[in-house]
């Protein structure tokens, strides 16, 4: 009966033993598990947004249709002889 309490002891004792040297570990590397997820999903939002910024540059290169676009909307770029109207949106009461 007594040496199965201390080998009872004995086991219960090398489980905390080897909780308390294997679970910081064991946490830290879920964390950068998790930390690697996060960045490789980012790495895809970013890659994604590369190519359309890729294409957008395309159209800027060689697109006039879309140069001039981005002329009158963005820098509000009008042809000669043509007037510019602003419209201004009401006042809500």
């Amino acid at each position: 009966m007594l040496a199965t309490l201390k080998r009872t002891f004995g086991v219960f004792g090398t489980i905390v033993l080897l909780l308390v040297i294997f679970l910081p570990g064991f946490t830290k590397l879920q964390e950068l598990k998790d930390k690697n997820r996060d960045l490789e999903a980012k790495i895809r939002r970013l890659n994604m947004e590369n190519v359309l910024l890729q294409e957008e540059l395309k159209k800027a290169e060689n697109d006039p249709l879309y140069q001039e676009r981005v002329l009158r909307d963005k820098m509000g770029v009008v042809r000669k002889g043509e007037i510019p109207v602003r419209l201004v949106p009401e006042k809500k009461r």
